[in-house]
């Protein structure tokens, strides 16, 4: 495995001289300014491979470890490749070093395509992979497979690259896609094609912290990608409107290849559910967890498993970074990774970021983690204005009209483009699906019992994928970078789903109580932040006394007539807006998406409660909170 100490010591853009070492918790404060960066637009040719580096300097790494990217491919596409490929550039910022097409031999309709970040082999990093043991076999992934050294070693396979995910080919020889996929610990969406044996196969990893969207004709055109962007204007002759839809995380899918270069479905697979332990877990190196749900002992399973859920997701030869909101999930994180980096000895300061507008508890919390910790911390600033002219950008990204994720993805989003602009930080830690995991939403305190509200946090896991962990790829993919999610690691999350309902419930007016215990004696960050009760990261940017929820109310109110909302269910039959703010978001939406809408099969909103607006400070719970 290859560990982030290898990073060369060089200063970034925008930093002092000397990166070497932890600094003792310094910060620094941005004013984030408007700005887009001019559009690249590339000619290309209609060659069988074409590849295109944007750097290669960056070939020099001795070892290869892929980030985030973006994959796309057709199968018996009536229309002309070439003119199709260009639906593929619309994801090129999930890999701007580098991108390739490439037609599978024998099939002259069929193509894949491939966005790449982190360029750092200019022979074996590309995709789809091939190696000479399996001529047959073309796969075009985007993940992390973090066990791939393990499963190597424990089955003694030959590797031809350095690439995580030659692994899913081997293991595919050796047992099958269903075998293949339960073996695979980390975040994934791929594309396998077996020509030897006809057949197409499409994965996504359990949560769909990695995306992955498809359109299939009666026919059997198939097209995938990454991002729905990516599909939408895609022409087939038969279907001028192509239905595209998510993959559902946890699934695999098995579909004939016909000679014709089309396909046909034959199985659609849940492989793995939230609850159950992964079959990977039988091969990989964590200490041994001790039985029983005594509280003490339950505790240090926790750190346990989420110590490794951290380690893991080291493997890196980019530089890493952390999203620090001063709330609990993500101080955790970043203080558990600078510890992580320190016993790797990795050779530059962990670099924290913040954002929010002026006098935020956000911004103050987060700095107080920061000199606690020692991270080089990053505070950005933005106002309104800012926040508002970036809703058509952000809406287009998130790829969603979901009143909730569009408000969070703001402050997502202005902070990913400023890491992407002034660091050289390009891999994001984040405290992504604790919340769902652990009951943080401040609703689970009127759950009605521990069994209603052990069911409501495993649908809100099911659902990831249409809100938190879609807000979270898509801001930050958009600017090149890639996000790690260690509290949905799959053997920390099963564990903790697998303790008796009354143990993860809200306790004495506290949500996330069995979470805050585990690391009461730990001093990974200060108590007031261990304690620090649950604030929406889409309020916590701005102040109690102007929020973000009601500095949009007052923006929108002039920009949504009410003669607009009494004709809104005619206009929009489908999820129809009950708030302008709802109606605003989906007239961008459906300017950059029309006919999408069945995208978002419900909004996001708090359950056990009579609120009409998903945001927290509408509850009786946060405001008496605020009060105190």
């Amino acid at each position: 495995m290859s560990y982030p100490g290898d990073f060369p010591s060089e200063p970034g853009p925008g930093h002092g001289e000397d990166r070497r070492g932890h600094n003792e918790g310094s910060w620094r404060s941005f004013r984030f300014q408007q700005g887009r960066c001019d559009e690249k637009k590339e000619a290309w040719g209609s060659r069988q491979t074409w590849l295109h580096i944007l750097d290669p300097q960056l070939s020099d790494s001795p070892e290869l470890h892929r980030t985030m990217c973006g994959i796309w491919a057709l199968f018996g596409s009536d229309d002309c490749l070439s003119v199709q490929c260009l639906s593929a550039m619309k994801i090129a910022h999930r890999g701007p070093d580098a991108f390739r097409f490439e037609n599978v031999n024998g099939y002259t309709n069929c193509c894949f395509g491939f966005h790449r970040l982190a360029v750092v082999d200019q022979l074996f990093g590309m995709q789809p992979i091939r190696v000479k043991k399996y001529p047959y076999l073309w796969l075009c992934y985007n993940g992390e497979i973090y066990n791939h050294k393990k499963l190597q070693h424990h089955f003694e396979f030959e590797y031809q690259t350095k690439v995580d995910g030659e692994i899913i080919l081997h293991l595919y020889d050796k047992g099958g896609i269903e075998q293949t996929v339960c073996m695979l610990d980390g975040v994934f969406a791929f594309i396998l094609l077996d020509t030897a044996n006809k057949k197409v196969f499409l994965g996504r990893d359990t949560y769909g912290v990695r995306p992955l969207f498809k359109a299939m004709t009666e026919d059997g055109f198939l097209a995938v990608c990454s991002e729905a962007k990516g599909l939408v204007n895609l022409k087939h002759s038969m279907t001028p409107f192509l239905k595209v839809e998510p993959f559902f995380p946890g699934h695999y899918e098995v579909l004939d290849l016909k000679p014709n270069g089309k396909v046909a479905s034959v199985e659609m697979v849940k492989y793995h559910h939230c609850r159950d332990e992964p079959l990977h877990a039988l091969y990989d190196s964590v200490e041994k967890l001790f039985p029983g749900f005594e509280i003490e002992t339950v505790k240090s399973n926790l750190r346990i498993l989420f110590d490794n859920a951290v380690k893991k997701r080291l493997m890196t030869d980019r530089r890493i970074g952390c999203l620090l909101s001063g709330g609990l999930d993500s101080s955790l994180v970043a203080a558990t990774l600078l510890k992580q980096l320190k016993e790797a000895q990795v050779q530059y300061s962990l670099q924290t970021f913040a954002i929010g507008m002026e006098d935020s508890p956000d911004l103050l919390a987060a700095r107080k983690v920061a000199n606690h910790i020692g991270s080089e911390h990053h505070e950005v600033l933005f106002n309104s204005e800012e926040g508002i002219q970036v809703l058509d950008e952000v809406i287009f990204s998130l790829e969603t009209y979901d009143i909730t994720t569009v408000r969070a993805s703001v402050g997502m989003y202005l902070i990913s483009k400023y890491i992407r602009k002034n660091t050289d930080s390009v891999v994001i830690f984040s405290g992504e699906g604790s919340d769902e995991l652990t009951q943080g939403y401040i609703y689970f305190h009127k759950a009605p019992s521990p069994e209603k509200a052990e069911e409501e946090s495993e649908r809100l896991l099911r659902e990831l994928y249409l809100f938190d962990v879609l807000r979270a790829d898509r801001t930050t993919a958009a600017h090149g970078l890639e996000l790690r999610v260690p509290f949905l690691d799959h053997r920390f999350s099963s564990y903790y789903l697998s303790l008796p309902p009354d143990m993860r419930v809200p306790k004495n007016g506290i949500e996330k109580h069995l979470l805050r215990e585990t690391f009461e004696d730990s001093n990974l960050i200060p108590k007031e932040i261990l304690w620090r009760p649950k604030e929406a990261f889409s309020d916590g940017i701005t102040s109690v006394k102007n929020s973000w929820f009601r500095i949009l109310q007052d923006y929108i109110e002039h920009q949504v007539d009410d003669s607009a909302m009494a004709s809104a269910a005619q206009k929009f039959p489908i999820n129809t807006p009950k708030t302008k703010e709802g109606y605003y978001y989906r007239q961008i939406f459906e300017n950059h998406y029309p006919g999408r809408a069945n995208w978002l099969p419900h909004y996001w909103m708090p359950r056990w409660t009579s609120a009409t607006d998903p945001s927290a400070r509408t509850l009786t719970h946060y405001k008496a909170t605020a009060k105190a």
